[in-house]
C-alpha cells in the first residue's frame, strides 16, 4: 500500500529560532509557528514546531526572527518524551 507524508503550513514565528549543534555537528534549528484556519476565523490558532537541519538549519537561524512570515514543507512527524514529573508527553513536529 502506497503512503505519502507531507505537509505544507503557512504562519508567523511565535518566537526566535533555536539554533544549536548536535552530538554528530550537525546544525539544528528548532521554531515554533502559529497557523490560522483561513475559512473558520473563530477556530483558533495552531502552534506547530519546526525543525531543519545542515546549510537549511542555519539560514533559518540567520534570516528568521520572531513575527517572520514563513512557508514550511516537510513531513509530519510526533515527538515523544517524558516530563520531569513522570508523564509522556508528544507534539507534532514539521521535519
Amino acid at each position: 500500500m502506497a503512503s505519502l507524508n507531507k505537509i505544507m503550513l503557512m504562519g508567523n514565528l511565535t518566537k526566535d529560532p533555536e539554533i544549536r549543534v548536535s552530538q554528530g555537528g550537525t546544525t539544528v534549528c528548532n521554531f515554533d509557528i502559529a497557523v490560522n484556519d483561513p475559512i473558520k476565523k473563530d477556530a483558533g490558532t495552531l502552534y506547530i514546531r519546526v525543525v531543519s537541519f545542515s546549510r537549511q538549519a542555519e539560514s533559518c537561524g540567520q534570516f528568521l526572527k520572531k513575527g517572520s512570515p514563513v512557508f514550511v514543507e516537510g513531513r509530519l512527524q510526533v515527538s515523544s518524551w517524558e516530563t520531569d514529573s513522570g508523564q509522556k508527553a508528544s507534539r507534532p513536529e514539521v521535519i
